[in-house]
């Protein structure tokens, strides 16, 4: 499809090419208006010359005749390129249009595949740590000396990922015995996460290739910050089959990693000022916001009505909602979370 911008190059072309085809027809009629005077002139002169006259009277009348059929030909012209410029000038605007609207609905795909591709990875990262030989140890007999070997292990696990704050390492009551950050997030161990909804999912998953993700929010055991809570359940002996003795829940620093992917959306510099780039959940609530409003307070207007992607612009205000839903990426299949760009006319 055409660029959006290229095509209102054109339609500014095409409105300099009315402005001239007018200025010129004008020209030929004022043109024709002085023949057309001259004519007179001489059919006057020619009358009082009498019969000496008679002569450059039919020259006289066959030059006024010639610029009135001159003055028709230019008032068609003008008509008709007139008609077939404005009807030029609404197919160009509507396709630049079309362009613009679908260029904006590929930016929304373009942000919320961008942080699938993420989460994937963290889906992975849990199931593979939840088989850690010392948070296996831990969660079958969390002794002090076990829960600290669990902890440095965390530990090293997060000098290596640095996108998560912490991991938790609970048992099967919800009780933290063993956590990645004791010095940073002090007082965690023997705190209990059974009300939490994460906690409960997980520890209901049927075996240890399933897991949880859950809805961004505040952590309170992490000062408050935003996460993205990834959960599986760790088994006897490693084992996916075996029997849970504990959960995982890794907690992905969501606020720094969704801010670096909605100001990564590739909106026009032009055009920055009047964008909004969103990302929602599925209840339509705001979870990352490239002007940093509203996050995990607002919840958008967003009438998808079910759609995978689309885009609708408000009549009385001409603002557009461009949006797409998340596609997943390999075996994660997504929170039906949508990307969302919101853009104001110029």
């Amino acid at each position: 499809m055409a660029d959006a911008t290229n095509l209102r190059g054109i339609a500014t072309e095409i409105a300099a090419l009315q402005r001239i085809a007018f200025d010129k027809s004008r020209r030929i009629q004022s043109i024709t208006g002085q023949v057309k005077m001259l004519a007179l002139n001489a059919l006057i002169e020619a009358s009082r010359a009498g019969e000496m006259g008679r002569g450059f009277s039919v020259v006289a009348q066959e030059v006024r005749a010639i610029g009135a059929e001159v003055e028709t030909v230019a008032r068609a012209l003008e008509v008709e390129l007139s008609n077939r410029i404005a009807g030029l000038q609404v197919r160009v605007r509507s396709f630049a249009d079309e362009s613009q609207t679908q260029r904006l609905i590929d930016l929304a795909l373009n942000a919320v595949e961008l942080i699938d591709r993420n989460l994937y990875e963290r889906t992975c990262d849990v199931r593979w740590w939840a088989t850690d030989a010392a948070l296996v140890a831990c969660a079958a007999e969390p002794s002090p000396e076990a829960a600290t070997h669990a902890t440095r292990r965390l530990g090293i696990i997060l000098d290596a990922y640095t996108v998560y704050l912490d991991l938790w390492l609970c048992n099967l009551k919800g009780n933290v015995i063993a956590h990645g950050r004791p010095n940073r997030y002090p007082g965690l161990i023997g705190r209990n996460v059974a009300d939490q909804d994460w906690f409960r999912r997980a520890a209901a998953l049927p075996d240890g290739e399933a897991y949880v993700a859950a809805d961004v929010m505040g952590q309170p055991g992490l000062g408050g910050a935003q996460v993205a809570t990834y959960c599986a359940s760790v088994r006897a002996d490693g084992d996916s089959r075996a029997g849970p003795i504990g959960v995982l829940a890794i907690h992905f620093d969501w606020q720094a990693q969704a801010r670096a992917i909605v100001d990564g959306v590739r909106v026009a510099q032009e055009d920055r000022a009047r964008t909004r780039v969103l990302l929602v959940d599925a209840r339509n609530r705001v979870i990352a916001a490239s002007d940093g409003c509203g996050v995990l307070e607002e919840t958008l207007p967003l009438a998808a009505g079910g759609r995978l992607s689309g885009a609708d612009q408000d009549p009385r205000t001409g603002r557009i909602v461009a949006f797409h839903r998340t596609p997943g990426y390999e075996t994660y299949a997504g929170l039906g979370w949508y990307g969302v760009i919101v853009q104001t006319p110029e």
